[in-house]
């Protein structure tokens, strides 16, 4: 666009103020509503996508992310964004095809919207939503400047997420800071981590058992945590090797380990057989299908996989 029509574009600060206001708005939105100070106005359909994909609900329970959601707050949302676009009857490939186009706009500069076909004005309002672009409306023409987050679209969602500016300070006590006025930050930490109070600019918390408990049954992963954990590091303790203490990144592995000692196996007990003849034929049925899981040979006892239980069965019956 003509710099004598745009006289009146944002600088690049507060393109990435509002890229990222808009972006903490729209995740708070899905995680935690109470906590959003204006709702953005995206449509409802693709609000229940995200809403699907990345959060579960129990019986008389709040909405809690799951694993895909954990990751989307790691910069993932555009992934299930594409991915779901057929169910809004969008083509996949056109949708990546702009996109990363978009990427390589110029951050700050202002493009006609007039230039984009009907598809491409329908995506650019979601894109809006999100923060990667922001619409401006003049006497005559209106335009979307993209922002620093349409730009990294191209890039790696790791690099882009290792060049941050870190936020959080672990202790080897367990004890969690983090220097930030975020409330977004603040829902983070509350995934796996218990926030004991928040001030201005300072959120406190401890990383205990029972709060690593419920992000393991949310489906977020010891190495998830500890990854968001080295890459949110504060640039004092980000140059320390390591970045997070090991005894709380070895700790974190083994609480998590601890809830998969226990194997979960749906199966079929048998007693009273007829004869050890019996016994020791259904036990040689279960092993051939590679479904025998305990037996006890002195009681006759036998216990298999569901899924040879019809073999099982079977043999049983033809000894009749």
């Amino acid at each position: 666009m003509p710099s004598n029509i745009t006289v009146r574009l944002p600088t690049l600060e507060d393109l990435e103020t509002y890229a990222l206001e808009q972006w903490e708005c729209f995740l708070l939105q899905l995680i935690s509503p109470s906590h959003v100070d204006k709702t953005l106005n995206i449509s409802s359909s693709l609000m229940k996508v995200f809403q699907r994909r990345l959060l579960s609900q129990r019986d008389r329970e709040a909405p809690k992310l799951t694993e895909s959601g954990f990751q989307f707050l790691l910069w993932y949302i555009i992934r299930e964004y594409i991915t779901n676009s057929e169910e809004r009857g969008v083509d996949a490939g056109d949708l990546i095809s702009f996109m990363l186009e978009l990427s390589f706009h110029v951050i700050g500069e202002a493009y006609n919207i007039n230039t984009l076909t009907e598809f491409q004005r329908n995506i650019i309002k979601d894109l809006a939503d999100l923060g990667l672009v922001k619409l401006q409306q003049g006497r005559k023409e209106s335009w979307f400047i993209p922002t620093k987050l349409a730009t990294n679209l191209s890039v790696s969602m790791t690099e882009s997420s290792s060049r941050k500016e870190g936020f959080v300070v672990v202790e080897t006590n367990f004890r969690v800071y983090a220097y930030s006025t975020s409330k977004l930050h603040c829902e983070i930490l509350r995934l796996f981590s218990r926030v004991e109070y928040q001030l201005p600019n300072l959120i406190v918390g401890a990383i205990t058992k029972e709060s690593l408990y419920n992000a393991f049954d949310n489906g977020i992963t010891a190495d998830q945590i500890v990854s968001f954990l080295r890459q949110n590091a504060h640039p004092r303790v980000a140059q320390r090797v390591p970045a997070v203490p090991e005894n709380v990144t070895d700790q974190i592995r083994l609480w998590e380990s601890d809830l998969n000692r226990v194997e979960m196996t749906e199966a079929y007990y048998y007693d009273e057989f007829p004869s050890r003849d019996v016994f020791e034929g259904a036990c040689d049925c279960a092993r051939e299908w590679s479904g025998l899981l305990w037996e006890d040979s002195k009681k006759m006892h036998l216990v298999v996989k569901s899924e040879v239980h019809t073999y099982v069965r079977d043999f049983l019956r033809r000894q009749k």
